[in-house]
């Protein structure tokens, strides 16, 4: 029997997540089952299983836009374009994400909360590998956030409606964890939910293109990287932690947020400058 998945469309979007994430689970199951049993490494584990399900997942986004939504270039759809213009995007973003850690670590040190020090491994190794663990974090979180997530939720929602409830599922999907570690990580809930407003932002400001999301999404987590990897800080303790972040992460801590606070309205404003520019230009 033939299944007709356009029907989809006419149900509401919490019912079109739920086939779609249902759907990824019955694929990755049957792959990932075997490696979590023969596989002894954890790292590697978790690794492999990754992979495979960000593979399908990018396989299941393509059969999604042809069947349900008759749009075979559902990527482009999305935002994910191989255009001069999208890769200047992304490398816009990445400096602008890298800048503003380098940035807040530096008033840091400036202010004595902590202290720089010599890498203890080759930094240019950290550099790059940092920068190939971040490209790929952040092109596979915002293609799934900003990308497919995004684009489900405006189908059904205002576009305002659409961003915070995007931005809230991207900070609470951070915490599918055990309960302690839950716990311990519960402070950059604010943060997170600021990056995401930033992200959705960013998109619009950038007319729909993912380029300056993914960009900006690596830059944060490269330069973190580079920094937390490369253990080029030591904090000094002249105040509490969750001024400079609780267990050292800058997400949770007041200067993080406070950071991710500017950065959210700068890009906000620049997103409601085209859109007023736009609306004139109509006019």
């Amino acid at each position: 029997m033939k299944i007709n998945l356009t029907q989809l469309t006419q149900y509401p979007v919490p019912v079109r997540l739920g086939c779609f994430i249902l759907a990824l689970t019955l694929l990755w199951l049957p792959l990932a089952a075997p490696i979590y049993w023969l596989v002894q490494d954890t790292n590697l584990e978790s690794i492999l299983t990754m992979v495979i399900l960000y593979v399908e997942f990018i396989f299941l986004l393509n059969i999604w836009g042809k069947k349900v939504y008759q749009q075979p270039g559902i990527f482009n759809y999305y935002g994910l374009e191989f255009t001069r213009l999208n890769g200047v995007d992304m490398l816009k973003g990445l400096a602008i994400g890298l800048i503003s850690v380098l940035v807040l670590f530096s008033l840091e040190g400036l202010f004595g909360w902590l202290v720089w020090q010599q890498p203890q491994v080759l930094l240019v190794k950290i550099v790059l590998e940092g920068l190939l663990v971040s490209l790929g974090v952040g092109f596979a979180e915002e293609l799934l956030f900003r990308g497919w997530l995004l684009d489900e939720l405006q189908r059904d929602y205002k576009l305002n409606i659409a961003l915070w409830i995007n931005a809230i599922l991207f900070a609470l999907a951070h915490f599918i964890k055990p309960l302690e570690a839950l716990i311990h990580t519960l402070p950059q809930f604010p943060a997170l939910v600021l990056l995401g407003l930033t992200q959705v932002w960013g998109k619009r400001w950038r007319r729909g293109r993912l380029g300056l999301p993914i960009g900006l999404h690596s830059g944060l987590v490269w330069g973190y990287y580079i920094i937390n990897v490369g253990e080029l800080t030591k904090y000094s303790g002249q105040v509490p932690d969750w001024v400079t972040g609780v267990n050292n992460n800058p997400l949770q801590g007041v200067m993080g947020v406070f950071f991710m606070g500017i950065l959210a309205w700068w890009i906000g404003n620049k997103q409601l400058n085209i859109k007023k520019y736009e609306s004139e230009a109509m006019q």
